[in-house]
């Protein structure tokens, strides 16, 4: 980011707060009829839960004009269709401008932080339905993490379905995070077995008054075909932490996004903080897979 787009938002912040819904008035959206067959979304929601890490660096997403920097040069990459983040990048990019004709998806829930006790209870503490739709968004994404020990699941199933049917109403698409959780060692993980993969699609399409908005947002794991064939909803392919073998996470989402059903690629620190740190390369050779 040069001088004046730092200035531009340090100014707006202070002076004419105003500034960001004028800027989601003006935005060109991208029409869902000129939507591509497969989408490829910056993922930029991980700091809303304090998750700063990438590989070994801890803060790597501690500095918000660097990440800013990254998501523009990523968005700026032909084929980049989009971004999903929380109100305040999405408001940040609204000013500097750079959301014109693009898929932009609302963060919903981020209250699950990790480390916390109250972490399997995924309150949402950012875009609701009606601020989706008044920010002039086309979809909101939720995580769901289902842990079958933990009664906060019950709380974050009845949230998410209640948020799926309100985002339906609106012809908005609900974008649904499922997985499988456990909690060991007093940390709560993520169950990334195919078959535990196949359960938390099951049980997320079935959330809501009705499954016609909702996609299923899932992680690349074995046998991807049995994947692909759980679930008649859009799928989308998650990055998750920042794969040691970038040639090899490649060929597996190419692999992935093969399979019938499969819409695209929802991805943020592989292709924003990518090993040799050449962010357009990297986001190049996703969008080459699509």
């Amino acid at each position: 980011m040069d001088d004046e787009q730092r200035r531009t938002l340090i100014d707006t912040r202070f002076r004419h707060p105003e500034a960001v819904a004028e800027a989601a008035r003006r935005r060109e959206p991208l029409e869902r009829a000129r939507w591509p067959e497969q989408l490829l979304i910056i993922a930029a929601d991980h700091t809303a839960r304090g998750v700063m890490g990438v590989g070994a660096n801890q803060t790597a997403m501690g500095d918000r004009y660097e990440l800013l920097d990254r998501l523009q040069t990523a968005l700026s990459v032909p084929g980049v269709d989009g971004v999903l983040g929380s109100p305040d990048i999405i408001d940040d990019l609204l000013v500097l401008g750079a959301l014109d004709d693009k898929v932009v998806f609302g963060s919903m829930n981020r209250g699950g932080l990790p480390g916390a006790v109250f972490e399997i209870d995924d309150r949402f503490t950012g875009y609701s339905a009606r601020s989706i739709v008044d920010t002039g968004l086309d979809g909101g994404k939720m995580l769901l993490r289902i842990n079958l020990d933990d009664p906060g699941t019950a709380d974050t199933l009845s949230a998410c379905a209640s948020a799926i049917g309100e985002l339906a109403a609106a012809t908005r698409v609900a974008m649904i995070e499922p997985f499988m959780n456990s909690r060991t060692d007093g940390h709560a993980r993520n169950v990334l077995t195919t078959d535990a993969v196949i359960r938390s699609m099951a049980i997320a399409s079935a959330l809501g008054p009705t499954s016609a908005y909702s996609w299923l947002k899932v992680p690349v794991v074995e046998n991807m075909s049995r994947v692909a064939e759980a679930a008649t909803l859009p799928l989308v392919l998650l990055g998750g932490e920042r794969a040691d073998h970038p040639d090899e996470m490649f060929r597996r989402w190419g692999d992935a996004l093969a399979l019938p059903g499969v819409r695209g690629l929802v991805v943020g620190r592989n292709l924003l903080y990518p090993a040799d740190d050449d962010v357009a390369a990297a986001v190049k050779t996703a969008a080459s897979l699509l």
